[in-house]
C-alpha cells in the first residue's frame, strides 16, 4: 500500500511556492519538504486542514492511494 502526497501538483496549480505554503500553514520549509517528498510517516489532521485551506482544495486532491 502506498499513499502518494500530491502537494506539489496543487502548489503548481495555485502558483504557490513551498516557502509561501510553509508560512501560510505554520510549518518549516524542511517539514513541508519531508511531506512533499514522500518521507513523512504521518500527517496531522490539523496540518492537512491548513494545507487544504491554503491551497483551496480537498484532502483527496492532496492524498492518493496506489496499490503496490
Amino acid at each position: 500500500m502506498s499513499i502518494i502526497v500530491n502537494i506539489d501538483v496543487m502548489m503548481a496549480k495555485r502558483k504557490m511556492s513551498a516557502g509561501d505554503l510553509a508560512n501560510a500553514i505554520g510549518i518549516t520549509p524542511a517539514n513541508l519538504s519531508i511531506l512533499k517528498n514522500q518521507k513523512a510517516k504521518a500527517v496531522r489532521f490539523s496540518t492537512l486542514n491548513d494545507i487544504c485551506k491554503a491551497l483551496d482544495c480537498q484532502p483527496g486532491d492532496i492524498l492518493e492511494y496506489r496499490e503496490d
